[in-house]
C-alpha cells in the first residue's frame, strides 16, 4: 500500500492554522525561512502541513529576542540535516548577555534620574543662559 501524500495547505489555510498573517508568510518565504511546495492553478502558494510547525518555531525564537537573520541561520543548520540546538543555545546565551548589559545601562539611567529629581525645584529661579535651571548641562 502506498503512503498517502499529505494535503498541501493554501497560504490562507496556513495563515489561519498558524495565526500568522499571509503578508508575514510571504515575507518569510522571500527571506528563505519558508519554502512553498508549488502553486494552485489560481497561483495561490501551497505549503506542506509541517510548515505550521516551522512557523511556530520561528515565532518562538522571535519571542525569545532572536532576529530573523539569526533564526535563518538556525533553520539552515536544520535544513542541512543537523539539529540546531547548540547554535540556538549560543544565540540565547548572547541574548541573555545583551539583556544583562541593557539592564545595567537602565539601572545607571535610573540612578541618574533619581539624582536629578532629588534636587528638583518646583519653582526654579530664572538663570541667564539656562533653559531649565533644574538640569545641569
Amino acid at each position: 500500500m502506498l503512503a498517502q501524500e499529505p494535503t498541501l495547505l493554501k497560504i490562507g489555510e496556513l495563515a489561519a492554522q498558524s495565526a500568522v498573517p499571509i503578508k508575514t508568510i510571504r515575507y518569510y518565504e522571500e527571506l528563505g525561512l519558508l519554502k512553498s511546495s508549488g502553486r494552485t492553478e489560481g497561483q495561490f502558494r501551497l505549503f506542506h502541513p509541517s510548515t505550521a510547525t516551522r512557523l511556530a518555531f520561528i515565532k518562538r525564537l522571535q519571542s525569545l529576542g532572536l532576529s530573523l537573520q539569526e533564526i535563518g541561520e538556525c533553520l539552515t543548520v536544520y535544513d542541512q540535516g543537523d539539529l540546531p540546538c547548540g547554535d540556538i543555545q549560543s544565540k540565547l546565551e548572547q541574548q541573555v548577555a545583551e539583556i544583562d548589559r541593557k539592564v545595567a545601562e537602565l539601572l545607571l539611567l535610573r540612578q541618574e534620574l533619581s539624582d536629578v529629581l532629588q534636587s528638583w525645584s518646583m519653582i526654579p529661579q530664572k538663570q541667564q543662559g539656562s533653559i531649565c535651571p533644574n538640569l545641569q548641562v
